[in-house]
């Protein structure tokens, strides 16, 4: 790691470029079953025909597990968007068409995103009336086994010189309905502050794989729900706002 420069930091890792690679390193107190478990989910998903970076290795740095993945040369789709929004609606057309083409992929050997979802309900301070009203509208939604990203936002997006788009971050894949993952992108747009670029996203995903958007919106409470035991501070009141909305029209 002597020549390795630091990408990215956060309070449970840290990421480094090396040689080409990427070095995923994640603190001594990070849970070693979702680090091998967040391997595991790429290299299945790198079984597909998707572009996702090759997995290297999974090994101790300095004491501390990490991953090690081929090092992507590119933009974030997020930063194009940033640098140019005159190209807002052709990117936002890509990052739909992208997200189709996840969505109609199958990995028969991911963890079941409605088995998970039940369990994040399970898991939250919520009293037992929402509870409840939760995990009966999860139950009564259709169960589908689509390739589901789990974090699927334009920052995880990144568009090589050439214009390939290469898809990271695969640590929440599971398989599951294709709408929980939409409905969780859509709540990633409004927590970024992007409102009325995540309606467009919404209107446009929904028309493009003709989806009743009233059908995606029945997830976002349970999406909300899922995401509220493992979030920050600064997003539980928002969560909790969506949580509390039983039916839309």
């Amino acid at each position: 790691m002597n020549n390795a420069k630091l990408i990215f930091s956060r309070e449970d890792k840290k990421i480094y470029k090396q040689d080409g690679k990427l070095i995923k390193v994640f603190e001594e107190n990070y849970s070693k079953a979702n680090i091998l478990n967040e391997a595991l989910n790429h290299a299945r998903v790198e079984e597909t025909d998707l572009n996702v970076p090759k997995l290297q290795a999974v090994q101790v740095v300095d004491g501390k597990w990490a991953i090690v993945l081929d090092y992507i040369e590119g933009d974030t789709l997020q930063a194009l968007m940033d640098a140019h929004p005159e190209k807002e609606e052709e990117y936002l057309n890509l990052f739909v068409d992208l997200q189709m083409t996840v969505l109609s992929k199958k990995v028969p050997l991911l963890n079941n995103l409605t088995d998970k979802m039940q369990g994040k309900i399970s898991a939250t301070n919520l009293d037992a009336t929402t509870r409840y009203d939760l995990h009966t509208r999860l139950d009564s939604m259709h169960k589908h086994n689509r390739l589901c990203h789990g974090d699927f936002n334009p920052t995880n997006v990144i568009i090589t010189k050439d214009g390939t788009p290469y898809i990271i971050d695969w640590s929440h894949a599971t398989q599951g309905n294709s709408s929980a993952d939409v409905a969780r992108s859509y709540l990633l747009f409004y927590l970024a502050g992007k409102e009325e670029l995540g309606d467009k996203y919404l209107k446009l995903y929904c028309k493009k794989s003709d989806t009743a958007i009233q059908y995606v919106q029945r997830w976002i409470p349970i999406v909300a729900a899922s995401r509220l035991v493992k979030a920050p501070a600064t997003e539980v009141e928002f969560l909790r706002r969506w949580i509390d909305v039983v039916d839309y029209e």
